[in-house]
């Protein structure tokens, strides 16, 4: 491999580009599955990377009756399994009509079928199924008011499991009594099943008072039929309910996975490395500014003759929408690190999701360098920051990375050289 300081940015683009391919279900989901079993199987799943775990299934089994949910562009060609692309990160009505379809898929099972269950990032969204009273319109603006509040991807998925007929255990007991398997792709934090796609397939604790919290703490206002939603029982299940007695939830790909290869490749182009984690939370624009303090004192500290050093991270970051820009996490950070690092020379640095979408934008994230902000008139980067409007200032300076679908989601990628 070439110098990383010959071009930093193709560096850059890819290490990111090696932590998306470890996580192709068509590479980490065969190992996974047992052999197909006797009787009536049925597969079902959403999120982004869905379409492709069940094109990967399907290779491994052949076809297969079922159905899954991904997002807009993100289909996959299956010979049995019906796939179906609905909006993302706001739900639409064909992400709702395909929802109650795969509940009416799963209704008369018995002891002897056995349900395979994909899911990934993005099925919070793709998975719609409002409690009664509540209608779509009004999931939406709940939805859309939680991503653009700042909240954690955890509490944000606490209050949609108690607005849901589907999330929070309540897709497997829906199932029961059929043997499930879960297979998941995870973009949270922590790897909790519970938090990946708002557990479709896992029990929760939490309680509608919980859920009544989020939305206090986040200032988020509701609709009086949503806070009657949030007044009685929830439908999530506990864990210890008897209907998830036959599930078996298994995570097959995470972001640790993908920072660790990303670091391999690092290493062997010549580079020190060093990982921040890979469950990384808070707004965008505070970790940026941290990061470049980081970066900063890290440069200071070095020797001639020392190697690159490439400093990693995942997780989820957020983004507080106040301006009128989409707001994308990553690229925001981008742009709150070049402000911070204002033109340090010898650091570079690059923050996508491996989803190919940041936050609402159909741009993965953004590449900055010592020259970012010498090609814009003074104080742009700025106002840019402060109207959430990162995705356009990167597009005008062609450093916006676009990808497309990726087929799978390990959440956040992040990476800095210091060269």
């Amino acid at each position: 491999m070439t110098d990383p300081r010959a071009n930093p940015a193709a560096f850059l683009r890819r290490l990111f580009d090696r932590a998306v391919e470890v996580a192709d279900p068509m590479r980490s989901l065969a190992a996974h599955l047992p052999p197909r079993p006797a009787g009536r199987v049925v597969v079902i799943g959403a999120g982004k990377a869905s379409a492709r775990m069940a094109e990967a299934v399907e290779s491994a089994w052949g076809p297969c009756e079922g159905l899954v949910i991904t997002r807009y562009g993100y289909a996959r060609p299956c010979r049995g399994v019906q796939i179906v692309e609905a909006a993302h990160p706001v739900p639409d009505a064909a992400g709702a009509q395909a929802t109650l379809r795969m509940l009416s898929l799963l209704e008369g099972l018995d002891q002897g079928d056995f349900v395979l269950a994909l899911i990934s990032g993005g099925a919070s969204a793709l998975l719609c199924a409002p409690v009664q009273g509540v209608t779509l319109a009004e999931k939406q603006a709940v939805n859309a008011a939680l991503l653009a509040s700042g909240a954690p991807i955890g509490q944000m998925n606490l209050v949609r499991k108690h607005l849901s007929r589907v999330k929070g255990g309540q897709l497997a007991a829906a199932a029961f009594p059929a043997r499930m398997l879960a297979l998941m792709i995870s973009d949270v934090p922590g790897d909790d099943p519970a938090f990946i796609g708002s557990g479709p397939t896992v029990g929760d604790l939490s309680t509608p008072t919980d859920a009544r919290a989020v939305l206090d703490r986040w200032g988020i206002a509701v609709p009086a039929s949503i806070s009657r939603a949030l007044q009685g029982n929830s439908g999530v299940v506990p864990p210890g309910d008897p209907r998830l007695s036959r599930v078996e939830n298994r995570v097959i790909a995470a972001p640790a996975q993908s920072l660790q290869a990303a670091a391999d490749l690092a290493r062997a182009a010549g580079c020190a490395v060093e990982i921040l984690g890979d469950a990384l939370e808070g707004e965008a624009r505070d970790i940026a500014a941290d990061h470049a303090r980081l970066a900063l004192d890290r440069q200071a500290a070095r020797r001639p003759g020392d190697p690159p050093l490439v400093i990693l991270s995942g997780g989820e970051l957020t983004v507080t929408r106040r301006g009128d820009g989409v707001g994308g996490p990553n690229a925001e950070y981008c742009l709150a690190l070049a402000v911070a690092l204002d033109g340090a020379h010898g650091i570079h640095a690059l923050a996508c999701d491996t989803d190919g979408v940041d936050g609402a934008a159909e741009v993965a994230g953004a590449v900055i360098g010592p020259g970012t902000l010498s090609r814009v008139p003074p104080g742009q980067a700025r106002q840019a920051l402060d109207d959430n409007d990162a995705h356009r200032f990167f597009a005008g300076l062609g450093a916006g990375i676009v990808t497309g679908p990726t087929l799978t989601n390990v959440n956040d990628f992040r990476a800095t050289l210091i060269a």
